[in-house]
């Protein structure tokens, strides 16, 4: 699938919650292979615990990425604050696997970069190689490799910048 135009971020009503939440599903399943997280006995994977906090937190913001009319995947933005600094973080990022590989991702993530003006962290954990080389692509094409990259605590933490400067 080769994408010649934006996908649809929109941002998720209350209403699309419940969506976010099987995709969740979804992606807990992709997650497993890489932390230790199982089925319960009814097998589905539990809940995740800040998803309500989307809607009822200021500084959060979920979005669906829909393309061609499906729902394709969802992204959750988290505003950080640390004591005098503020940066935006990507909380969980999901792209359903069929519409993987054909640059969608790189467009959402590029979307929701451009909703979110400011300093940016994106972590992703020291195991999932595959998200590391999907993050280290797309943030470096989006900032022509103007970012910084570290480990800490067993995650690989890349920081940019996106602020506009106004003369």
């Amino acid at each position: 699938m080769h994408i010649k135009q934006n996908p649809v971020i929109k941002v998720a009503e209350l209403r699309d919650k419940e969506t976010i939440h099987n995709l969740m599903q979804f992606y807990f399943y992709d997650f497993s292979e890489f932390i230790d997280i199982y089925v319960d006995d009814n097998g589905v994977f539990g809940q995740y615990a800040y998803l309500d906090n989307y809607w009822q937190e200021s500084r959060r913001f979920p979005y669906l990425i829909e393309w061609e009319g499906k729902v394709a995947g969802f992204v959750l933005v988290s505003e950080v604050q640390e004591e005098i600094n503020q940066h935006w973080s990507i909380s969980e990022f999901f792209i359903m696997k069929k519409f993987r590989l054909g640059g969608l991702g790189k467009l959402a993530a590029y979307q929701v970069f451009e909703k979110h003006k400011g300093d940016w962290q994106v972590s992703q954990i020291e195991a999932n190689k595959p998200a590391q080389t999907f993050w280290r692509k797309v943030i470096g094409e989006y900032t022509s490799e103007q970012y910084k990259e570290r480990n800490e605590e067993r995650r690989v933490i890349q920081s940019f910048c996106n602020k506009i400067i106004q003369k």
